[in-house]
């Protein structure tokens, strides 16, 4: 009696799914009209005929798949078309949420055209063929998503070689033309004439410069280009321009991602400076000390620049400095030395006495010493320069 019974309720569950397969029509059109209800679908550029065709394609496929009780019935040819869908749907621009949203869509048509079509006493059975039905549709938008995370992968890969070579392709010259650099920014969807930021590393610095290109990547809230060349590694991004009414251009802000990155920094007016300002900042990458512990611009390293192109031309700043002082004892000169180095930062006695927690005569006392044994008046800017540069 129990084999009798099982054998009516499958052939009811066929009866409804060949009713199913008569409403395919039905279906299609009912999908187009939830799916347009999905705002990147609606903003969308698919076109409705295609999006048509392709639920008719995706209902008559489901529903095959339950008359064979859940197994598909084209072999790989249904691998084939979901594929095929999801790879589309990235090609389109669709965002991953909306595809599973709209995927989702299937299971909830479908089994709401069954609710339609069945009886009352129908219902136990449905009950207990829900499962079924959503495995169908689980298989179909798994293999789907699979390959539109597969083909989102490809198109990054794409788009990443082919700013890759147009980057190339700008830094190969000195002095690139405009009509590079007019290549170059449609490549990278850039301005040819924005401001840019660049920094340069090398070693350990240039690996965290690219996790860093990756990091701000993932979470797109940064544009950032690499470039690579040999042990050194380039980061540039444009810079936001000032709002209208700004006069003064505001000086240049690293991204979070690079501020701790022992690194370079330099900045171009628009993509034809960009090799020149990414040479300064390999330059600057070259002074930094092991005591940095973010991006050196050329306004905080012109004194390691100086003190470097003296030492090569033969004049060491610092041993002259250091000859001078040899005249005086230990505590003088270490209390001469912090006076003019406070001095230095501010060029203000008082505020100098106030950091050494001296009276400003001690101060003016100590800056007075400190000009008689080296000959440098620190109140004289072309003089203290040279300071400046020895303690680099």
């Amino acid at each position: 009696m129990h084999n009798l019974d099982d054998a009516a309720v499958s052939r009811r569950w066929s009866e409804l799914v060949e009713l199913l397969h008569d409403r395919v029509d039905i279906l299609a059109g009912k999908f187009i009209t939830q799916v347009r209800e999905i705002p990147e679908y609606r903003e969308s550029a698919v076109d409705t005929n295609e999006i048509m065709q392709t639920a008719r394609e995706t209902f008559h496929r489901l529903v095959n798949a339950l008359r064979n009780g859940g197994r598909r019935p084209g072999g790989e040819l249904d691998g084939e078309f979901s594929a095929a869908l999801g790879a589309k749907r990235a090609r389109s621009g669709i965002p991953a949420e909306a595809l599973i949203s709209a995927v989702r869509l299937d299971f909830t048509i479908l089994w709401a055209e069954l609710l339609a079509i069945a009886d009352p006493a129908d219902a136990v059975m449905l009950t207990a063929r829900v499962d079924q039905v959503w495995r169908v549709v689980d298989e179909f938008a798994a293999r789907t998503n699979a390959s539109y995370l597969n083909e989102r992968v490809r198109m990054a890969q794409e788009e990443s070689s082919i700013q890759n070579e147009f980057i190339a392709r700008l830094f190969s010259v000195v002095h690139p033309s405009a009509e590079t650099a007019a290549q170059v920014a449609e490549a990278l969807g850039v301005s040819a004439t924005a401001r840019f930021g660049v920094v340069a590393a090398s070693g350990s610095s240039a690996a965290r410069l690219r996790a860093a290109k990756g990091n701000a990547s993932a979470r797109r809230n940064q544009r950032l280009f690499l470039r690579e060349s040999g042990d050194m590694a380039y980061l540039f991004w444009p810079v936001v321009a000032p709002r209208t009414g700004e006069d003064a251009v505001p000086a240049l802000t690293v991204p979070e991602v690079l501020k701790d990155i022992p690194c370079g920094v330099a900045e171009a007016s628009g993509l034809r400076a960009l090799p020149s300002a990414a040479r300064t900042a390999s330059s600057l990458a070259a002074l930094l000390h092991p005591g940095d512990t973010g991006p050196l611009s050329a306004d905080l390293a012109w004194p390691r620049l100086a003190k470097r192109q003296l030492q090569e031309a033969g004049l060491d700043l610092l041993e002259e400095l250091d000859v001078a002082l040899e005249r005086c004892r230990g505590v003088e000169r270490e209390r001469l030395t912090e006076a003019a180095r406070h001095f230095l930062q501010s060029g203000s006695v008082t505020v100098t006495a106030d950091r050494i927690f001296c009276h400003r005569n001690t101060v003016q006392n100590r800056l007075n010493r400190f000009q008689e044994l080296t000959g440098i008046d620190l109140t004289v800017p072309a003089q203290a320069a040279r300071l400046v540069v020895a303690w680099a």
